[in-house]
């Protein structure tokens, strides 16, 4: 067991760093834009690209290669500057990385500021949505699913099956649409938009309503569908039949046997569920304003403010296949059957 852990974190990390080497590549290799600022800042941020290996500066021009940029100053020194080969960049990288963490410097969000003290401040946003999504999501679900296989073929199970088909097609961005034209624009419920530090305390409790629950919408389609289809199919089964005829009540057998069998394959995916509203938060955060970063993802994509992108790249890619490592782990620390088959 030690040895498949070992061999399936090694293999997420070989992944994540193929990933981000490719996207570190093919990004450099497109053109090179000018750094837009003031003479200040514009030196200083070249000069920590020289000084990170990314390019080189020069008090002449070379008449064999055009400069990205020059910048003179008042004295009259005009300084050129220089992209070094792909491959050398990426060779810098990989050692600034792994021997210093330092991920380079913002282009354009916050000039001169290192890529992983943004990424820092805006993490926590982003997580703290998610954490209430899920909270919010997997409880609501579970207990719907429960109620519509318990309720197999009646109407209740009908209408909660029905709209649970019709409302795990709506995209979350519609649904944040919607909420936010019925709830913010017209009635003024709630904030318009993600509150700021400084707002009330009822506000920014407020701002969590919208974003959460949008998130939570598919999620909670979902958990019910997933679960109502695993309880239906377990309670079909003989062992079932059997402790009925022990004398166990229907519930009883639902809620010693059934329900334990059901719930196998269902918390784990728990797991792969928060991945997949993290992806998904990306859209809301835009959408509601919200200063997290799957809404610095886009900007940084959009500006092109590369350093910050490789940043949150390298977050969401880890969190992702690491999350994949630890679901099927899962499976054998909840089901003793298949450890006993892994034996």
């Amino acid at each position: 067991m030690g040895k498949y852990v070992l061999k399936r974190i090694l293999l997420a990390l070989m992944t994540t760093f193929l990933i981000l080497s490719l996207s570190f590549i093919f990004v450099k290799l497109l053109p090179q834009e000018r750094f837009i600022g003031k003479p200040e800042q514009r030196i200083a941020y070249y000069e920590e690209q020289v000084r990170l290996g990314y390019m080189a500066s020069s008090k002449i021009e070379r008449k064999d290669e055009t400069p990205v940029d020059f910048v003179t100053l008042s004295n009259g020194v005009t300084t050129y500057y220089y992209t070094v080969p792909v491959m050398q960049q990426y060779g810098t990288w990989l050692k600034n990385i792994i021997f210093h963490w330092d991920w380079g410097v913002s282009k354009t969000i916050s000039p001169n500021v290192k890529a992983t003290v943004i990424i820092g401040e805006k993490l926590m946003t982003t997580i703290k949505i998610n954490i209430f999504s899920v909270i919010f999501s997997v409880p609501i679900g579970i207990l719907l699913g429960i109620w519509a296989a318990l309720k197999k073929n009646t109407m209740t199970d009908h209408i909660i099956s029905t709209l649970v088909m019709v409302f795990i097609s709506l995209p979350s961005f519609v649904l944040i649409t919607f909420m936010m034209l019925i709830l913010c624009y017209k009635n003024s419920i709630l904030p318009t938009q993600w509150p700021n530090p400084t707002d009330p305390v009822k506000n920014r409790i407020l701002g969590y309503i919208i974003p959460v629950f949008c998130l939570s919408f598919g999620s909670i389609c979902g958990y019910c569908r997933f679960v109502r289809a695993e309880l239906c199919e377990v309670m079909e089964n003989d062992y079932l039949l059997l402790a009925r005829t022990k004398g166990l009540t229907k519930k009883q057998a639902i809620m010693r046997h059934a329900m334990k069998n059901a719930m196998v394959p269902i918390f784990p995916s728990i797991l792969a569920e928060f991945i997949g509203i993290l992806g998904g938060s990306m859209i809301l955060e835009n959408l509601y304003g919200i200063p997290g970063i799957g809404k610095l993802f886009i900007t940084s994509l959009t500006v092109k403010d590369y350093n910050i992108l490789f940043v949150d790249m390298a977050i969401f890619t880890t969190v992702s296949l690491l999350a994949g490592v630890v679901l099927d782990l899962s499976y054998g620390f909840i089901d003793p059957r298949i450890r006993m088959g892994a034996k």
